[in-house]
Formats: structure tokens, C-alpha cells, sequence
């Protein structure tokens, strides 16, 4: 049986025995919106929870309009354009208004990927910036929230008069699922406030997990911190597999979220009889397979339906590599995965983008896990807790000799897109 798995720009094509595979898991057939840029435009002008963008945008001076970064496939582009037109068209001049990515802790995005990012003409025409979560200068200390995490965010988005935020829902490993508050906090968050909202207080309740919004300190904690740092209107859209917009929500930052989030869950659920051996997954391919960090994300949304025990074979690209320098040196600096969970838990020792680590900790305590990739040598995908494949049917048949041959295995082409349960 012959599988498409998401992986860089152009795919993987995999042959896996018929008779072990039990499940493939992917989107419910849900059809692409036929005039997607018209449905906008109408939902901007008569949005979820709060008056329309025009009627805000009267009267203000000037706006700040967060985006997603690289990493995430969201159609930029034609969210801008409507939204960029309505602000221009009740009088906020254009130098008036600033395009802030959220960049949370990643790298900036600059020169071609900023262009592959919001398209030519908004590269060139209007005001672009990145955020920069460790320059602690570039922020406005707000207090702290009731569970004891400093509130620090960029200050012009702060100083902005009106504050619009875009991004994507979908399943996410901490957050249960992305979007709304989350291109906030952690999206225009300073380090001190990662630090502690991204810290094993939070990530190592059982809550904090994908899917799950009720209860989940993580949820809870950047939604709180959103609405402190305050939010006018949000644009946030749903997409297929083939990343076409299937739903557009837009308005208040909770309530529009919450309608995004409904529709989203009921597309994404897939579900297996019971736990499987052995999972074959992606990272969902360009652009969140680019680094070994990213790719975790696909290893614990295959986490709910593997058994105690059992193998989750993972194939990405890693085009660029592990993933930042302090990423890297956590590897360095803890010779096995124990001793890393010791030191975050004591409290004194912190690295960031340790978050990633500690979320690969959860898996590793479940299942082994094989990595098929270009973008790293074995040797040192080896160095990361985790074990090198030349080929996910290598990975495959390695499983079936241990499991024996009444293994059951489990396929989610789209990785951490497709909301993996058990019934």
C-alpha cells in the first residue's frame, strides 16, 4: 500500500504492508470556500462578537496588524489585502500602519522569504517588522498574571491605536490549537515572559496538551495575557490539505476563536479503534518540517494513539537543519534526555526553545522514535535522543521484527495537522 506523506516542498512516497496498516488518519472532506477573498471581505464588514473593521478603524491614527511567521502556511496575502484596503479607506496613511511578524522566538524573516510571506507588492509598499522576543528593550512590562508569569510585550504593537491580529487554527502540542491569542503570547512575547509560560509549570501539566482548551493552564495563560495586552480584531482561517481556505472567522479575538476552533476540531478528528505499535507521521512538509525543533510537533501528535511502547517513525525534511543555537546546545549540554528533565524541573537552569525539548521528553517516556530525513547525517540525528532511518519501510520492517507480525500500524500523512485520537 503506497502512502504520500508531507515532506518539504514535494512530498514522500512510502510502500507499507497492507495487511498491517489499520488507519490512514486525515481531514473530513470538507470543501474549499469557492470565493474565498469575497467571504472575507463580507465577514469583515459584518464579523463575530464586535462592530465592523471599518467602524473600528475610524477615527485611529494609526494600526499594527500581526502575522504568523515563515513556519506557518498562512494565506497572508489575501488576509492583507482586504484588511489593508479597509484601514486605508477610513483614513489610517499607510505609513500609518505597521506589519509586525510574530516571530515568538524564531528567526526574523527578511529579503525573498518575506516576499514568499505576504506577496511582492505588501513587501514593497508598506512597513514590515520582525519581532525580536529576547531584546527586552523593545517591550512594555504589563504586571503579572494571576499565575505569576511577567507580562512582556512588543511595545508597538502596545502603542499601536488599533491592534488587529491573523494566523491560522489548527491542533497545537501545548496550546491544544493554535490561533486567536497565540500570535500574541507567544507570538509578540518577551523571553521573560516565555520563560516562565513555556516552563514546565505549564507544559508539564496534563492538560497541556493538543486538542484540549478546557482546563489547559497553557490555553488559559496566553489567552489572559492576550486580552491584557488587547486585541480589536482578529482574522483567522482554517485551510485544507491542500491549504486552501475552508473557513474564515473574524472579529472578537474569543469568540471568533472559538467558532474557528468548532469548525476546525470537527474537520481534523481522526480516530483509530485502539493504540497501535507503530505510527508513520510526518511534520505536515514545507514549511514546519525546516528544523528537527519543528518537527517534534509532528512526534506528539502521533502520541495519543501509540502504545506504551511502541514506535512512531516520523519523516522530515530538516532543510535547515536542528534548529537554533540554544536549541542545539540543550543537546550538548545533557547527556541523556533524564538528566535535561532533572535540571528544567529544579527550576535554576533554563535555555531557550527548552520547551521543544521537554515536549520531545513526553514522547520519549511513551515510544521510541525513527527519524527518516535528508536535511541531517545520521550520526547526528543519533545525538538527539532519537534513532536515524535511511527509509520509513527500513524504519518499518526494524518495527515488524520486533513486534512480530500481528503489528499494527497507523499512517498520518499530514502529521501534527490531523488531530489524532482513539474512540
Amino acid at each position: 500500500m503506497r502512502f504520500q506523506l508531507e515532506y518539504g516542498k514535494t512530498g514522500l512516497e512510502v510502500e507499507l504492508p497492507d495487511e498491517r496498516v489499520v488507519r490512514c488518519l486525515a481531514y473530513k472532506d470538507a470543501p474549499p470556500l469557492a470565493a474565498p477573498a469575497d467571504e472575507l471581505r463580507g465577514l469583515l464588514a459584518s464579523p463575530i462578537g464586535t462592530l465592523p473593521l471599518a467602524d473600528l478603524a475610524a477615527g485611529k491614527s494609526t494600526a499594527c496588524i500581526l502575522i504568523c511567521d515563515v513556519t506557518r502556511p498562512v494565506p497572508n496575502e489575501m488576509i492583507l489585502d482586504p484588511v489593508l484596503a479597509t484601514l486605508e479607506g477610513t483614513g489610517i496613511a499607510r505609513e500609518n500602519i505597521l506589519i509586525l511578524i510574530a516571530t515568538g522566538m524564531h528567526r526574523p524573516n527578511e529579503g525573498e522569504e518575506l516576499v514568499e510571506l505576504v506577496g511582492p507588492r505588501i513587501a514593497e509598499t508598506y512597513r514590515i517588522e520582525n519581532h525580536v522576543g529576547p531584546d527586552r528593550e523593545s517591550h512594555t512590562y504589563l504586571g503579572e498574571s494571576p499565575r505569576g508569569c511577567p507580562i512582556w510585550i512588543d511595545s508597538r504593537y502596545l502603542d499601536a491605536d488599533l491592534k488587529i491580529t491573523t494566523g491560522l487554527i489548527e491542533p497545537h502540542l501545548m496550546a491544544g490549537f493554535s490561533g486567536g491569542r497565540k500570535v500574541i503570547c507567544p507570538g509578540i512575547a518577551g523571553l521573560d515572559t516565555l520563560r516562565v509560560w513555556h516552563g514546565p509549570d505549564f507544559l508539564e501539566h496534563p492538560r497541556a496538551d493538543v486538542g484540549c482548551l478546557d482546563g489547559n493552564p497553557v490555553h488559559e495563560e496566553n489567552t489572559w495575557i492576550a486580552q491584557k495586552a488587547g486585541c480589536d480584531f482578529i482574522v483567522n482561517v482554517v485551510i485544507d490539505t491542500q491549504r486552501r481556505p475552508l473557513k474564515w472567522v473574524a472579529g472578537d479575538m474569543i469568540e471568533a476563536f472559538e467558532e474557528g476552533v468548532k469548525f476546525v476540531r470537527d474537520v481534523v478528528t481522526d480516530t483509530v479503534d485502539e493504540p497501535v505499535d507503530v505510527v508513520v507521521t510526518s511534520s505536515a512538509g514545507y514549511p514546519l518540517d525546516t528544523t528537527f525543533y519543528q518537527a517534534v510537533k509532528g512526534l506528539t501528535g502521533a502520541l495519543p494513539i501509540v502504545k506504551k511502547g511502541g514506535t512512531i517513525v516520523i519523516a522530515a525534511s530538516m532543510s535547515e537543519g536542528i534548529g537554533s543555537d540554544e536549541f542545539q546546545s540543550l543537546f550538548q549540554d545533557n547527556s541523556t534526555i533524564e538528566l535535561f528533565m532533572e535540571r528544567i524541573l529544579g527550576k535554576d537552569y533554563f535555555v531557550m526553545d527548552q520547551w521543544q525539548l521537554e515536549e520531545l521528553a513526553k514522547v520519549l517516556r511513551k515510544a521510541r522514535v525513527k527519524v527518516v530525513t535528508d536535511g541531517l547525517p545520521p550520526e547526528t540525528v543519533e545525538s538527539l535522543f532519537v534513532e536515524s532511518a535511511p527509509t520509513v519501510e527500513k524504519a518499518v520492517a526494524d518495527s515488524l521484527a520486533k513486534y512480530g507480525q500481528d503489528c499494527s500500524i497507523a499512517v498520518i500523512p499530514k502529521g501534527p495537522y490531523v488531530l489524532a485520537q482513539v474512540n
